[in-house]
């Protein structure tokens, strides 16, 4: 009960110090491009609500308050549409801004979720972080991979898009993120791989079709569509469980698997799909054994090479059945530590808060016309689970996961949805286009469109939330 205890504060705090730093970083951009612009500032607060703890700083007519729900803010402007305003102070009222100065305010907010996405992304970057060699496993068979000639141990050394440049790879982690990109974008995939990691080792050129996927979601399957589904592990055996099919065959800690049924085994992925594949046909309240074929093991052990016949268990209650041999399958992925110079460290922190934005206003667009599943969506309970998960595996993972969140908060403002700042935005491009403001009537209804819209939004985010955590 102490490690879920423990699991369950660290999620608990991971997400409220995201939340907490994506909407300070948020509302603080409106409030300094406001003071900027001569816009007197009533209030600042964190959360909404009842304020929780409330403060003023010498000299400065702002109340500063952190509120009791925290999940979202505001900042209270200075405004003669919410109140009558003394006529000495006129000229601090928002409403009595130029344009370009309410659409500046107005902006900040989104930009400065962006600008802290791109220092974030920036400070991994210079930090460095171990990540796993862009060393192929074994692709999934007859995967766009596989018919691409790939066959697993190739090193990635250069990749791009089709009319654009080879950059090089420095982790699969980048592989990982162009293959996502192509998919979502329909853009096929250039690689340049090699047999060994190292410049003098002979390379070829070929082509993932990413084009040709039908990529609604981004998920697991996506991925074993394409073939790729990890990097390259050793077909090693870990930890053996008593009583499984593993002790039963003589299977050992420290055993490597060179062959199934005379199948070479390049890596523990493709090990663990050929574990998996003797459950296929099977199916639920079939009798316990029927159909489970001994699967001839070649074993290397001590430097002596062994045959063993292991026969998975297959716990048929699952659907589909599933097939284990109880005993840890595969060994962790070669790594190497990825960081970059000051500048090249902040251009890839930009360079990658503009990527995630185009992909995200992509997704959105695909969702909006159907392409793309709805269950792309993530609300609070998701992001909450995230949070504590890149919290667990260390400052680099949580610091992407604050910088994709803020991403994602900054895009998702600036959609021209009335309640949104995007929605205020596109008012002062009316206001732009004919010279006139955007009359109280239209302004009532399309706020009233623009709160349904966002509680259908939220609604489906959350009903998603829900099944992640039923499934």
């Amino acid at each position: 009960m102490s490690n879920e205890w423990a699991c369950e504060m660290l999620t608990l705090l991971a997400f409220v110090v995201a939340l907490g730093l994506l909407i300070t970083i948020h509302e603080y951009g409106h409030y300094r491009v406001a003071v900027a612009c001569g816009v007197k500032v009533l209030k600042f607060s964190i959360g909404f609500g009842k304020p929780l703890y409330t403060w003023r700083c010498a000299g400065k007519p702002t109340e500063f308050s952190i509120s009791a729900l925290p999940l979202g803010g505001y900042v209270k402007m200075l405004d003669e549409s919410e109140g009558p305003v003394d006529a000495a102070e006129r000229h601090l009222a928002f409403n009595n801004k130029p344009l370009r100065s309410r659409a500046a305010i107005v902006a900040a907010g989104p930009i400065a979720n962006l600008l802290l996405a791109a220092v974030l992304y920036a400070a991994v970057n210079w930090g460095g972080t171990e990540e796993p060699k862009a060393v192929l496993a074994a692709p999934v068979p007859e995967s766009m991979a596989a018919r691409a000639g790939l066959v697993g141990g190739e090193w990635v050394a250069q990749a791009a898009f089709n009319g654009e440049a080879l950059e090089d790879l420095r982790s699969f982690t980048d592989l990982r993120w162009r293959l996502t990109q192509g998919a979502m974008t329909g853009q096929d995939l250039r690689l340049v791989v090699a047999q060994e990691d190292g410049a003098q080792s002979p390379t070829k050129e070929l082509v993932l079709p990413l084009s040709q996927l039908d990529a609604h979601e981004v998920d697991a399957r996506l991925f074993r569509s394409i073939g790729l589904m990890g990097p390259l592990t050793q077909p090693l055996i870990g930890d053996v469980t008593a009583g499984g099919a593993a002790a039963k065959a003589g299977l050992q800690a420290g055993d490597v698997v060179l062959r199934v049924d005379e199948r070479r085994v390049i890596d523990g992925q493709q090990l663990r799909e050929m574990i998996r594949g003797s459950a296929s046909g099977l199916k639920v309240g079939s009798e316990a054994g029927q159909g489970v074929t001994p699967q001839a093991w070649q074993i290397e052990r001590a430097g002596q090479v062994l045959t063993l016949m292991v026969t998975p268990q297959v716990q048929l209650e699952a659907n589909p059945p599933v097939a284990k041999i109880g005993a840890f399958v595969g060994s962790a992925p070669a790594m190497v530590n990825v960081r970059y110079g000051f500048l090249e460290g902040l251009w890839g922190g930009v360079s990658r808060t503009w990527d995630v934005s185009v992909l995200t206003l992509k997704m959105m667009g695909k969702m909006l016309i159907g392409e793309a599943s709805l269950k792309n969506l993530s609300g609070p309970l998701t992001i909450a689970d995230y949070a504590g998960k890149s919290a667990s595996l260390g400052w680099a993972s949580y610091l992407t996961f604050l910088a994709l969140i803020s991403v994602s908060l900054g895009v998702l403002n600036l959609l021209p949805l009335p309640v949104l700042d995007g929605g205020h935005l596109m008012y002062y491009l009316w206001e732009a286009v004919t010279g006139q403001r955007v009359s109280e009537v239209w302004m009532t209804r399309l706020h009233r469109g623009g709160l349904f819209i966002l509680l259908m939004m939220m609604a489906i985010a959350i009903f998603n939330d829900l099944q992640r955590l039923i499934a």
